[in-house]
């Protein structure tokens, strides 16, 4: 369907681009509780044939599928949209082929929201969309997350968050409120503070489920989309995400090692290229212990804001009661 078009999205397309008019205009998905539209403009006379427009306005009224529009949500959706036009503007040309995102051609802030004019990664030959992973997708997203945190790694993270992540405890008072899990509620602050004192930091992309990877036309490769949580961190808090994104618990219980060791076994090779003096026999055990950590700070947020949520599952559960026994004994799990 043809989507009409505000006359300046029309002039940001046509600049960036130099194309003669956008022919049509069509639209990929609304964004998050109403916070605009993602939109593909397919243009004429121009480099490309198409490009994405990720349209970001302000609403007039709040909405939440959950019941969370207050006004430290949508504080925290307006900063997130801000970090994503700074990440492309100042991060994102790092990102190499083996951590693949969208190009970034144009970007403009605005008192009423955000704009951002980007590559159009199914005309680059990333059109594949997946609602369940096979062994080459997830060989393609473990190497696309070990590439982007062998890049990043020890890099500060200027202008996009400073700890990376839509679930970080400091911009979840209110899920940790409402918490039932008192347990959980009461160590949540020392599993926060032992992620953060990781040795070995980076870039954490924040949002890395399966969704928001786009998947090459010949299944070899991934690309990435959707920065507005890239920040700081450990890099099993993306890892930890992604598997959870993917599997169910059964799945979980017989997939997680080897997703582990092929995930390390990537960054070693993106390590050995990207940061060759870095120790990783020190990175890989560090964060091999975090991993539980990381899959249990996901689990604090998720029995806040959905109790009932499919992830909070038999394999969830034994990791939060290992992770809670560790802080018992004052060890690492």
């Amino acid at each position: 369907m043809d989507e009409p078009l505000d006359p300046d999205v029309i002039d940001a397309v046509l600049g960036a681009t130099g194309a003669g008019r956008i022919a049509r205009a069509e639209l990929v998905q609304e964004l998050w509780s109403g916070y605009g539209r993602i939109l593909r403009c397919h243009i004429e006379a121009a480099d490309v044939s198409s490009v994405i427009v990720k349209h970001v306005r302000w609403p007039d009224e709040r909405d939440h599928p959950r019941g969370w529009a207050t006004d430290r949500s949508h504080e925290r959706k307006v900063h997130s949209y801000r970090v994503e036009t700074h990440w492309y503007a100042h991060h994102a040309p790092r990102c190499g082929p083996r951590s693949r995102v969208p190009a970034c051609r144009a970007r403009q802030a605005r008192p009423d929201g955000m704009l951002l004019v980007l590559e159009d990664l199914d005309a680059a030959g990333f059109g594949g969309r997946r609602h369940r992973v096979e062994a080459h997708d997830l060989d393609a997203c473990l190497t696309w997350l070990a590439e982007f945190h062998a890049t990043f790694l020890h890099e500060r993270p200027d202008g996009i968050w400073p700890t990376g992540t839509y679930w970080h405890l400091a911009t979840r008072p209110d899920e940790l409120e409402t918490m039932g899990d008192t347990a959980l509620r009461a160590g949540a602050a020392e599993i926060d503070r032992r992620l953060s004192a990781a040795r070995f930091q980076t870039f954490v992309h924040g949002d890395a489920k399966l969704a928001n990877f786009c998947f090459a036309d010949d299944g070899g490769s991934a690309a990435a989309v959707d920065f507005q949580y890239v920040g700081g961190g450990c890099g099993m808090k993306d890892l930890a995400y992604f598997v959870a994104s993917c599997f169910d618990e059964t799945e979980c219980e017989r997939v997680v090692p080897q997703v582990l060791d092929r995930y390390f076994d990537q960054l070693r090779s993106a390590l050995a290229v990207r940061r060759p003096t870095v120790d990783a026999d020190a990175l890989e055990g560090e964060w091999r212990a975090m991993f539980a950590f990381a899959w249990v700070d996901f689990v604090r947020f998720l029995h806040g804001w959905s109790p009932g949520h499919w992830k909070l599952h038999a394999y969830s559960a034994r990791l939060e009661a290992a992770v809670l026994g560790s802080l018992d004994d004052g060890v690492t799990a």
